[in-house]
């Protein structure tokens, strides 16, 4: 059985393009569900930004990069705005540290 760890796992090298960070150590995956017998991953994530203008390439990273795990068929990334992304909580210490927050 595949996991969400399985999944996060292979969506860290997904790097914002603006920030050069992994959208994983930026705090942008909230979660991982699964449907049709854990073949079809669901990815929930948020963006930097309501407006940010790369937000279509990385949900299409995401997907890529979640139907690239063995075992997965197919995967569905949803655009979600709640909570609001802050980086001050849900970013990774060394995300933090990138983007100058202390």
């Amino acid at each position: 059985m595949i996991t969400k760890e399985e999944i996060i796992d292979s969506l860290k090298p997904v790097r914002d393009p603006e920030l050069n960070i992994s959208v994983v150590d930026l705090g942008l995956i909230y979660d991982v569900c699964f449907e049709n017998d854990g073949k079809k991953a669901i990815v929930h994530m948020t963006l930097t930004s309501p407006a940010c203008p790369v937000g279509p390439q990385l949900m299409a990273a995401v997907h890529t990069k979640a139907c690239s795990v063995n075992g997965i068929e197919d995967a569905e990334v949803k655009l979600v705005w709640t909570p609001k992304w802050d980086p001050k909580t849900m970013a990774s210490e060394e995300a933090k540290d990138q983007l100058g927050i202390f």
